[in-house]
């Protein structure tokens, strides 16, 4: 499907087709099954939500830095 296949969308400003492609992107979110997650990637979540888990209490905020030491870590 195109654009000129509708043209009431062509029509609409660069605003209204933002909104509208939000509003697809947030029905197809809606529902996991339509874009599976591949195993590879639920492992990499589960690695970092791990490591956050035991960092917790230490985390290093950046908006925290004082960037008088020439911003470097």
């Amino acid at each position: 499907m195109r654009i000129s296949d509708i043209p009431e969308i062509a029509k609409l400003s660069a605003q209204e087709k933002i909104l509208l492609v939000e509003d697809f992107w947030d029905s197809i979110a809606l529902d996991e099954s339509v874009v599976p997650i591949p195993r590879s990637h639920r492992d990499e979540l589960d690695r970092r939500l791990s490591m956050h888990e035991s960092v917790q209490g230490r985390i290093f905020l950046s908006a925290n830095f004082d960037k008088s030491n020439g911003g470097g870590l």
